[in-house]
């Protein structure tokens, strides 16, 4: 893609989340597109976004696990950007027209006190700049069809890297852990929609254990001259399938001893 074109990528997603009505497949409309592009497109909405006044609170990390790599044909996750007003109130609930299709998924979230740089991140830099851990939901959503209507084609990981990793909200949940009080892999939810078991899972599901997630987070921004700043909330990763949330929706993740959070949908 030409800087041109994806600057104009970036302004169509953009109006997309502004008006409601998604925009076709990126990966159609630029067969030659690689990841260096979606991730120039992301940059681009980033840079749009701070200009409109949003500041970067965190980021998100998707694609951790082995399922949903496989369903999209990649073997590496994917990032995308937390922006201040995502953020909803524990128990709070999603005011109507938000967002076009929204989803949730369950993480363990990690929430800095100090920095985060550099390619040669390893797992006790992580621990040791981790304020805190916490349940948390994330909201996806997506300004880009899932499907194609002509041709049946669905969206790949670029249409997906393009449109900030499908993220659109995050919800923490009030309890706190230090990172080291207890085994992540073995951190798991149950996530109810309007009473009803939807999905459950266990933190091993993000590669194997989400402290690795983090750090693959740090090494990827490096790549690209980013940092992990202190105070920024890191997604880590779900290790659920995404539950659809209809309007109307009640949503419950409960973590056991690790916590609880919920969100409605109105």
């Amino acid at each position: 893609m030409t800087p041109e074109e994806q600057a104009r990528a970036a302004r169509d997603l953009l109006e997309a989340e502004a008006s409601g009505r998604q925009i076709g497949l990126l990966s159609l409309r630029h067969p030659g597109m690689g990841l260096n592009d979606a991730y120039a497109v992301q940059t681009a909405i980033l840079q749009a976004k701070r200009a409109a006044g949003r500041r970067v609170i965190g980021w998100k990390i998707g694609l951790t696990s082995k399922a949903m790599q496989s369903a999209l044909g990649i073997d590496i996750p994917d990032s995308g950007i937390l922006f201040d007003d995502m953020l909803f109130e524990d128990g709070g609930t999603v005011p109507p027209g938000r967002f076009i299709q929204p989803r949730i998924e369950a993480e363990i979230a990690f929430v800095m006190k100090a920095p985060l740089a550099g390619d040669a991140v390893t797992r006790a830099d992580v621990l040791a700049a981790t304020d805190y851990v916490a349940p948390s939901l994330e909201i996806l959503d997506t300004r880009i069809q899932r499907v194609d209507p002509a041709s049946g084609t669905p969206r790949n990981v670029l249409d997906t890297i393009s449109d900030n990793a499908a993220n659109a909200g995050l919800v923490l949940g009030a309890a706190r852990h230090a990172p080291e009080a207890c085994d992540l892999r073995w951190v798991g939810a149950i996530t109810l929609r309007d009473g009803a078991v939807e999905e459950t899972g266990l933190g091993a599901g993000v590669l194997n254990d989400p402290v690795e997630s983090v750090v693959w987070l740090a090494r990827r921004m490096a790549q690209y001259g980013q940092s992990i700043a202190p105070g920024q909330i890191i997604l880590s990763g779900s290790f659920i399938r995404p539950v659809e949330c209809p309007p109307g929706s009640r949503i419950h993740a409960d973590f056991g001893a690790f916590g609880e959070v919920r969100i409605a949908f109105a």
